[in-house]
């Protein structure tokens, strides 16, 4: 548990952490006041830092009940990120961006980077920011037009293109922006813009969105660099919901996490990690409750194609990631709830200009999560404040996780362009303290 003195944090901050706390919400006021408890975790992520910058990609699968702070940690290993030099993203699985659709993952990425000290979204200010004249762009360039990039011809031209318009015709300029952000790019006014700089037969094959998706992603992660970031984060939370897609499509999560985990989103050289989040209970709920570890791969080599068969190896893959290799956050420790429950009571006090008294709050189990005895101590704050004579007493309510099939989850392929990236959350919320 970080700390700090209140009198270094800001009044308007400490109330909206507490706002934050009492709500169950991991912001960055929360967050910062509150700090990780988990440093096993934290040490592996400076580690998959490290790699990424090195241009090795790689990803992280972390799992945990409701209210035990996935999302509480992501928040907070995505301010270390932030704080070494990383542009950060955060994805939310929905239904309008489900993990398998590479297109509508990497658009909802591009949408939610944010580079420390710039403002969002940071590929249209790592655009602004790139000299053309500079080392970067040359490596960028000289990269974009390798053929182990693995790049449609789209990205080397409108990367040329963007360096003779970028101060001559803002309007275009900012079209191939948009196509690198996840937009569609006019192939005839591409053609008759390079042959104006004397490309006299630009080869441009079509790609399909689902192909686009995994190479924007590569090409934006050596963009952002190529402007000063140390490479590019993508936090991915809710993963548990691919249990409510049908078999076909938890087949293609399942190799999404492979892949994410594996780093084949990125390959050699691309600075790019990933970590991941969902529930600690979805392999005994969903790959061993619905035989999932039998059924996907039998089914999709019932197909006798080279691509199920494929997409078999790789789901049957991500389900072992899940199985072996997910990092279970913590319970919390003695020491960790005393410290945890001082600073709190500290920053209610300032926050509210009164001296709260002790709490007994819940009973320090080992079953109890950290978001219960946060929420009851600040409930029980609460009602002191307003009535020092009244007796709190606070019971807990479990709500089980939600892994039903819902065929409204399903989309309409993965060669659909992205469209809205509103979050939807599918399953509910969970447990949560309930004063009486």
């Amino acid at each position: 548990m970080t700390t700090m003195t209140v009198g270094a944090y800001p009044a308007v901050a400490g109330r909206r952490a507490i706002e934050a706390l009492r709500a169950g919400v991991p912001s960055r006021d929360a967050v910062a006041a509150t700090g990780s408890g988990q440093a096993a975790i934290e040490d592996r992520f400076a580690s998959l830092r490290e790699a990424a910058a090195a241009g090795n990609p790689a990803g992280l699968l972390l799992g945990g009940g409701f209210g035990v702070g996935k999302s509480h940690l992501l928040e907070h290993l995505a301010r270390l990120a932030l704080e070494t030099g990383f542009t950060v993203s955060r994805v939310v699985i929905s239904k309008e961006t489900p993990l398998h659709d590479t297109a509508k993952v990497f658009a909802a990425a591009a949408e939610s980077a944010v580079t420390a000290g710039r403002p969002r979204p940071a590929i249209v200010e790592a655009s602004a920011a790139i000299d053309a004249d500079g080392r970067g762009y040359a490596e960028l360039l000289r990269w974009a037009t390798s053929t182990g990039s693995g790049l449609n011809e789209r990205f080397a031209a409108t990367l040329a293109l963007f360096a003779q318009v970028r101060h001559r015709d803002a309007a275009f300029a900012n079209t191939i922006v948009r196509f690198w952000s996840g937009d569609p790019i006019a192939t005839p006014e591409l053609r008759r813009r390079l042959k104006e700089i004397g490309e006299a037969q630009p080869s441009l094959p079509p790609v399909a969105a689902r192909q686009l998706g995994g190479q924007r992603l590569r090409f934006a992660a050596k963009l952002l660099t190529a402007a000063g970031s140390a490479g590019w984060v993508i936090f991915f939370d809710e993963v548990e919901l691919i249990g409510r897609y049908s078999l076909q499509q938890r087949a293609k999560s399942y190799a999404e996490i492979a892949r994410w985990v594996r780093g084949e989103h990125g390959g050699p050289g691309v600075p790019i990690a990933a970590v991941l989040a969902m529930t600690d209970d979805f392999e005994a709920a969903v790959i061993t409750g619905r035989n999932d570890r039998e059924l996907v791969p039998e089914k999709l080599r019932a197909k006798q194609t080279p691509e199920a068969t494929a997409l078999a190896a790789a789901a049957a893959q991500g389900m072992r990631i899940i199985d072996r290799e997910m990092q279970l956050l913590t319970p919390p420790d003695e020491v960790e709830l005393t410290q945890a429950y001082a600073r709190l009571k500290e920053l209610h006090g300032e926050v509210f200009g009164w001296l709260p008294p002790d709490v007994s709050g819940l009973e320090r189990l080992g079953a109890t999560r950290m978001r219960q005895y946060v929420r009851t101590w600040i409930n029980e704050w609460d009602l002191l404040r307003l009535d020092p004579s009244y007796r709190p007493e606070t019971e807990v309510a479990d709500i089980s996780s939600d892994y039903r099939e819902n065929p409204d989850l399903e989309t309409n392929g993965d060669d659909v362009a992205p469209d809205s990236q509103r979050p939807c959350r599918e399953h509910p919320a969970g447990s949560a303290p309930m004063p009486r």
